[in-house]
């Protein structure tokens, strides 16, 4: 099976529902609680705590450590991103993610713009 690291982005889209994302869900779904604290957010908001909690149970067991070297290089890559493009405001839980993604070795799976061109992407809105 093939793994990706679902940013938040994506775990939103699944939950919507997004007819584009349903080849992901048969995937080895790799987050971090970072992720999960946005996601969990946005379905307090367009839903309801019963299905926010529901969902947060689903996918907590594929969140993996946040190490304190991808902090230290999902800033940087941040910064970097924003220097190229102002008009990006990635986030920091996406950056590291991404950073994440590059140490486990699978695609970073958004629909966020500012990682559109980035290398080891993959992009679907």
């Amino acid at each position: 099976m093939v793994a990706y690291f679902f940013d938040t982005y994506a775990l939103i889209e699944i939950e919507k529902g997004n007819k584009d994302y349903k080849p992901y869900t048969k995937a080895e779904i790799i987050t971090t609680k970072l992720n999960l604290i946005e996601f969990y957010n946005s379905l307090l908001v367009d839903f309801n705590q019963g299905v926010a909690d529901r969902k947060f149970e689903v996918y907590v067991d594929n969140c993996v450590p946040v190490m304190d070297e991808d902090i230290k290089n999902g800033v940087k890559l941040r910064i970097q991103m924003r220097n190229k493009n102002k008009l990006y405001k990635s986030s920091f839980v996406d950056c590291i993610g991404y950073v994440l993604a590059l140490r486990f070795g699978v695609k970073f799976l958004t629909g966020d713009n500012a990682f559109k061109d980035l290398d080891n992407v993959e992009f679907m809105k």
